[in-house]
């Protein structure tokens, strides 16, 4: 007689719901996670205020007619197929320097979720209902240093408790799946016949039809993937911490024509650094949408991030990501480049001396 299908054996392969036990803090919790963040407790003592740092001096930098010409014929040579005769022949006409700044503000924040989580048992702690569970943020974790991303998984003390496996009803075996838990399959020489040609019986199976599940040993189980063959189940409450850099830009508008997205590619120089608990938006700055931009960062960053998680940390950075135009006559044609970050990468989409290259 063939087994009967997994399904009906052993049940469905997700845990029942009455699996898991009522934590008085954690009803939420779900198996596999997908609860969501957990909002943090209000502060017990008052967080510290920000401080309003000094008023710094917004020295702008410039690049040499010198550097210019450096970046370009290095440029240049990194090209295949670009000839040298516009940097050695071409006259420089004028530069033209463009402000452009980046203000970047990063939040550091510490988030927690949990999740009802399951390990085959083999002698572990049991303490679920012993004392209360403490709750998600009165557990304590370890955070890294300000601004480095990392994750932590902590199991919630007083919530291990043991039950039978789910999938195999405590048999410590599944049913096999190739043969479906027959012990036995289809002879594949003799399709199930029993015999190969006319009347001669089927060597393979011996006349059967059927042959041994090579899989199972013609045993119809294989051992439990869920429990491994333990037939318990320890249940638990996993919590799962988080620490995060949340991070925004906001560059301000420049007139210079270059691609912003070619600014992603550089670095600037650093004219403003500031670290506490609680930034303030900056003040007195002489681009006035990078001061616009630093409130509402700094408004958006409060009430998006708090409400799901604990600040710990923000950092604001201003930077000058310098871009020189270099425009230059070659041939009595003028042409233009640009000069832009402190790597001084430089764009000149329309080069005007390139040549076609095909590989044989």
């Amino acid at each position: 007689m063939a087994a009967a299908p997994a399904a009906n054996m052993y049940g469905p392969s997700a845990p029942p719901p009455n699996m898991f036990d009522t934590v008085p803090g954690y009803e939420g919790t779900l198996a596999g996670g997908g609860g969501g963040y957990l909002p943090p407790p209000m502060p017990s003592v008052p967080m510290p205020a920000p401080e309003q740092p000094p008023s710094p001096d917004w020295h702008i930098p410039s690049i040499s007619e010198d550097r210019a010409r450096e970046a370009f014929a290095a440029y240049v040579s990194s090209k295949c197929c670009y000839s040298s005769a516009p940097v050695k022949d071409g006259v420089l006409t004028n530069m033209e320097s463009f402000n452009t700044y980046r203000y970047r503000l990063e939040t550091f924040t510490e988030s927690r979720s949990t999740e009802w989580s399951q390990e085959p048992y083999a002698g572990q702690p049991v303490d679920a209902g012993l004392q209360p569970a403490p709750g998600p943020w009165q557990i304590a974790a370890q955070p890294p240093a300000f601004f480095q991303e990392q994750k932590q998984t902590i199991k919630v003390p007083f919530t291990s408790s043991v039950k039978n496996c789910h999938l195999c009803l405590g048999n410590g075996r599944s049913p096999c799946t190739n043969c479906a838990g027959a012990g036995n399959k289809v002879c594949w020489v003799c399709n199930g016949s029993g015999n190969r040609s006319g009347e001669d019986r089927c060597s393979h199976c011996n006349g059967r039809g059927r042959e041994n599940c090579t899989s199972c040993s013609g045993s119809g189980s294989s051992q439990c993937t869920t429990c491994h063959g333990k037939r318990q189940l320890l249940v638990f409450i996993n919590l799962i911490v988080k620490w995060s850099i949340e991070k925004d830009d906001f560059v301000a508008q420049d007139s210079s024509g270059l691609k912003v997205e070619k600014l992603q590619e550089v670095s600037g120089k650093e004219l403003f650094k500031d670290s506490q608990y609680m930034v303030y938006p900056v003040r007195g700055f002489p681009d006035v949408s990078v001061a616009q931009a630093s409130e509402r960062l700094i408004r958006e960053h409060q009430g998006k991030y708090a409400q799901t998680s604990r600040i710990l940390q923000q950092r604001q950075t201003i930077e000058l990501i310098p871009i020189t135009k270099v425009n230059y006559r070659w041939k009595g044609k003028p042409n233009f480049y640009y000069v832009y970050g402190n790597e001084f990468k430089v764009n000149a989409d329309d080069y005007p001396a390139t040549c076609c290259c095909s590989v044989m």
